[in-house]
Protein backbone atom coordinates (compact mmCIF):
# COMPACT_ATOMS: atom_id res chain seq x y z
CA UNK A 1 0.00 0.00 0.00
CA UNK A 2 1.03 3.73 -0.37
CA UNK A 3 -1.84 6.09 -0.71
CA UNK A 4 -4.31 3.73 1.06
CA UNK A 5 -2.40 4.41 4.43
CA UNK A 6 -2.82 8.24 3.54
CA UNK A 7 -6.67 7.47 2.91
CA UNK A 8 -7.14 6.01 6.38
CA UNK A 9 -5.41 9.17 8.00
CA UNK A 10 -7.56 11.78 5.77
CA UNK A 11 -10.81 8.97 6.82
CA UNK A 12 -9.79 9.33 10.42
CA UNK A 13 -10.33 13.34 10.75
CA UNK A 14 -14.18 12.05 10.25
CA UNK A 15 -14.13 9.96 13.59
CA UNK A 16 -11.70 12.50 15.41
CA UNK A 17 -12.44 15.54 14.04
CA UNK A 18 -10.81 17.76 16.79
CA UNK A 19 -7.54 15.78 16.25
CA UNK A 20 -4.97 17.51 13.74
CA UNK A 21 -4.39 15.74 10.38
CA UNK A 22 -0.14 15.34 11.08
CA UNK A 23 -0.71 12.55 13.91
CA UNK A 24 -3.98 11.37 12.31
CA UNK A 25 -1.77 10.75 9.16
CA UNK A 26 1.31 9.54 10.92
CA UNK A 27 -0.70 6.75 12.40
CA UNK A 28 -1.52 4.33 9.40
CA UNK A 29 2.32 6.09 8.30
CA UNK A 30 4.01 4.70 11.56
CA UNK A 31 4.85 1.32 10.14
CA UNK A 32 6.82 2.76 7.00
CA UNK A 33 8.36 5.01 9.18
CA UNK A 34 9.88 2.96 11.58
CA UNK A 35 11.21 0.67 8.82
CA UNK A 36 13.46 3.06 6.88
CA UNK A 37 14.96 3.59 10.62
CA UNK A 38 15.16 -0.09 10.98
CA UNK A 39 16.61 -1.09 7.84
CA UNK A 40 19.10 2.06 8.09
CA UNK A 41 20.51 0.43 11.75
CA UNK A 42 20.65 -3.15 10.26
CA UNK A 43 18.04 -4.47 12.71
CA UNK A 44 15.63 -5.45 9.62
CA UNK A 45 16.35 -6.19 6.10
CA UNK A 46 14.87 -5.70 2.74
CA UNK A 47 16.34 -6.39 -0.98
CA UNK A 48 14.94 -5.06 -4.30
CA UNK A 49 14.41 -7.98 -6.95
CA UNK A 50 12.80 -6.44 -9.99
CA UNK A 51 9.96 -8.77 -11.24
CA UNK A 52 9.20 -10.26 -8.10
CA UNK A 53 6.11 -8.80 -7.73
CA UNK A 54 3.90 -7.09 -10.46
CA UNK A 55 4.07 -3.93 -8.73
CA UNK A 56 6.59 -3.86 -6.30
CA UNK A 57 10.08 -5.24 -6.89
CA UNK A 58 10.95 -5.53 -2.49
CA UNK A 59 11.71 -8.93 -0.84
CA UNK A 60 10.94 -8.27 2.55
CA UNK A 61 13.07 -10.18 3.91
CA UNK A 62 12.97 -9.32 7.91
CA UNK A 63 11.00 -6.72 8.85
CA UNK A 64 9.04 -8.07 12.43
CA UNK A 65 9.69 -5.61 14.81
CA UNK A 66 8.26 -2.48 12.34
CA UNK A 67 5.30 -4.53 10.55
CA UNK A 68 4.41 -7.50 12.42
CA UNK A 69 0.47 -7.65 13.76
CA UNK A 70 1.43 -7.72 17.27
CA UNK A 71 4.44 -4.85 17.16
CA UNK A 72 1.87 -2.90 15.12
CA UNK A 73 -0.57 -3.43 17.93
CA UNK A 74 2.04 -2.21 20.34
CA UNK A 75 3.43 0.93 18.60
CA UNK A 76 -0.19 1.95 18.09
CA UNK A 77 -1.01 1.79 21.74
CA UNK A 78 2.51 3.99 22.41
CA UNK A 79 1.50 5.88 19.72
CA UNK A 80 -2.43 6.53 21.01
CA UNK A 81 -1.05 6.22 24.68
CA UNK A 82 1.09 9.48 24.07
CA UNK A 83 -1.63 11.02 22.35
CA UNK A 84 -4.05 10.64 24.94
CA UNK A 85 -1.53 11.84 27.50
CA UNK A 86 -0.73 15.04 25.98
CA UNK A 87 -4.48 15.84 24.64
CA UNK A 88 -6.67 13.72 26.87
CA UNK A 89 -8.73 13.72 23.54
CA UNK A 90 -10.28 9.71 23.85
CA UNK A 91 -11.62 9.69 20.48
CA UNK A 92 -8.30 11.15 18.77
CA UNK A 93 -6.16 8.14 20.53
CA UNK A 94 -8.51 5.21 19.26
CA UNK A 95 -8.16 6.56 16.14
CA UNK A 96 -4.19 7.14 16.15
CA UNK A 97 -4.78 2.87 17.47
CA UNK A 98 -6.39 2.32 14.89
CA UNK A 99 -4.51 3.99 12.49
CA UNK A 100 -1.49 2.27 13.50
CA UNK A 101 -2.72 -1.29 13.42
CA UNK A 102 -4.63 -0.59 10.02
CA UNK A 103 -1.51 -0.56 8.53
CA UNK A 104 -1.00 -3.98 8.88
CA UNK A 105 -4.42 -5.09 7.30
CA UNK A 106 -3.84 -3.06 4.52
CA UNK A 107 -0.33 -4.58 3.60
CA UNK A 108 -1.96 -7.92 4.24
CA UNK A 109 -3.87 -7.67 1.07
CA UNK A 110 -1.46 -6.33 -1.05
CA UNK A 111 2.03 -8.06 0.07
CA UNK A 112 2.83 -11.77 -0.66
CA UNK A 113 2.54 -13.95 1.95
CA UNK A 114 5.44 -11.88 3.56
CA UNK A 115 3.20 -10.45 6.69
CA UNK A 116 4.93 -11.43 9.98
CA UNK A 117 2.53 -11.58 12.96
CA UNK A 118 5.08 -11.44 15.67
CA UNK A 119 8.85 -11.43 15.77
CA UNK A 120 10.08 -15.09 16.29
CA UNK A 121 6.96 -16.46 14.83
CA UNK A 122 7.53 -18.09 11.41
CA UNK A 123 4.06 -17.83 10.29
CA UNK A 124 3.39 -15.06 7.62
CA UNK A 125 0.77 -14.04 5.25
CA UNK A 126 -0.06 -12.09 2.58
CA UNK A 127 -3.12 -12.03 0.27
CA UNK A 128 -0.56 -11.05 -3.04
CA UNK A 129 -2.68 -7.73 -4.54
CA UNK A 130 0.60 -6.58 -5.80
CA UNK A 131 0.42 -9.42 -8.69
CA UNK A 132 -1.55 -7.41 -10.45
CA UNK A 133 -0.82 -3.84 -11.43
CA UNK A 134 -4.75 -3.15 -12.58
CA UNK A 135 -6.10 -4.28 -9.34
CA UNK A 136 -3.69 -2.78 -7.09
CA UNK A 137 -4.29 0.71 -8.80
CA UNK A 138 -8.10 0.22 -8.64
CA UNK A 139 -7.78 -0.85 -5.12
CA UNK A 140 -6.10 1.84 -3.64
CA UNK A 141 -7.10 4.84 -6.00
CA UNK A 142 -10.97 4.15 -4.61
CA UNK A 143 -9.63 4.13 -0.88
CA UNK A 144 -7.89 7.04 -1.71
CA UNK A 145 -10.89 9.14 -3.32
CA UNK A 146 -13.06 7.65 -0.01
CA UNK A 147 -10.86 8.84 2.21
CA UNK A 148 -10.07 12.83 0.49
CA UNK A 149 -13.77 12.85 0.07
CA UNK A 150 -14.87 12.07 3.71
CA UNK A 151 -11.57 14.66 5.20
CA UNK A 152 -13.13 17.48 2.46
CA UNK A 153 -16.89 16.54 3.76
CA UNK A 154 -15.13 16.86 7.45
CA UNK A 155 -13.62 20.12 7.28
CA UNK A 156 -13.79 23.48 5.32
CA UNK A 157 -11.05 25.65 4.29
CA UNK A 158 -10.43 28.90 6.33
CA UNK A 159 -8.25 30.97 4.00
CA UNK A 160 -6.54 29.93 1.15
CA UNK A 161 -3.90 28.23 2.49
CA UNK A 162 -6.44 25.79 4.42
CA UNK A 163 -8.21 25.44 0.64
CA UNK A 164 -4.70 25.38 -1.95
CA UNK A 165 -2.23 23.58 0.77
CA UNK A 166 -4.83 21.01 0.99
CA UNK A 167 -6.20 20.12 -2.58
CA UNK A 168 -2.01 20.78 -3.54
CA UNK A 169 -1.36 17.62 -0.79
CA UNK A 170 -3.69 15.16 -2.58
CA UNK A 171 -2.10 16.51 -6.25
CA UNK A 172 1.26 15.77 -4.79
CA UNK A 173 0.02 12.71 -3.75
CA UNK A 174 -1.91 11.35 -6.60
CA UNK A 175 1.28 12.77 -8.44
CA UNK A 176 3.53 10.22 -6.37
CA UNK A 177 1.63 7.23 -6.48
CA UNK A 178 1.43 7.51 -10.56
CA UNK A 179 5.14 7.84 -10.86
CA UNK A 180 5.62 4.76 -7.98
CA UNK A 181 3.03 2.78 -10.72
CA UNK A 182 4.98 3.26 -13.51
CA UNK A 183 8.58 4.02 -12.62
CA UNK A 184 11.74 1.79 -12.71
CA UNK A 185 12.81 0.17 -9.11
CA UNK A 186 14.67 2.24 -6.96
CA UNK A 187 18.55 2.26 -7.28
CA UNK A 188 19.59 0.90 -4.42
CA UNK A 189 17.83 0.06 -0.67
CA UNK A 190 19.49 3.22 1.21
CA UNK A 191 18.69 5.59 -1.68
CA UNK A 192 14.74 4.16 -1.06
CA UNK A 193 14.34 4.17 2.46
CA UNK A 194 16.46 7.67 2.80
CA UNK A 195 13.73 8.88 0.67
CA UNK A 196 11.14 7.49 1.72
CA UNK A 197 11.78 8.83 5.29
CA UNK A 198 12.04 12.16 3.84
CA UNK A 199 9.02 12.17 1.46
CA UNK A 200 6.59 10.96 4.98
CA UNK A 201 8.07 13.77 6.76
CA UNK A 202 7.25 16.29 4.48
CA UNK A 203 3.71 14.75 3.95
CA UNK A 204 2.92 14.39 7.63
CA UNK A 205 4.03 17.91 8.09
CA UNK A 206 2.28 19.33 5.07
CA UNK A 207 -0.95 17.40 6.28
CA UNK A 208 -0.17 18.78 9.75
CA UNK A 209 0.05 22.67 8.43
CA UNK A 210 -3.18 22.38 5.83
CA UNK A 211 -5.11 21.39 8.70
CA UNK A 212 -4.24 23.98 10.99
CA UNK A 213 -5.79 26.39 8.09
CA UNK A 214 -9.33 24.34 7.91
CA UNK A 215 -11.74 24.37 10.33
CA UNK A 216 -14.49 21.49 11.51
CA UNK A 217 -17.65 21.94 9.14
CA UNK A 218 -19.79 20.78 12.29
CA UNK A 219 -18.23 21.92 15.46
CA UNK A 220 -17.90 19.00 17.58
CA UNK A 221 -18.72 18.59 20.99
CA UNK A 222 -16.62 19.45 23.50
CA UNK A 223 -15.09 22.98 21.77
CA UNK A 224 -13.17 22.85 18.97
CA UNK A 225 -9.21 22.60 20.06
CA UNK A 226 -6.94 20.97 16.98
CA UNK A 227 -4.59 18.72 18.82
Amino acid sequence: MFIGHFAVGFASKRVAPKASLGPLLAAPLLADILWPIFVLLGVERVRIVPGLMAFNPLDLEYYPWSHSLLMDCVWGLVFGGIYYGVTKYRAGAIAIFVGVVSHWVLDWVTHRPDMPLAPGLDTKLGLGLWNSVAGTVVVESLLFVAGVWLYARTTRARDAIGRWGWWGLVVVLAALYAVDANGAPPPSVSAMVTLGLVLEAVTVTWAWWADRHRDVAVSPQGGTPNY
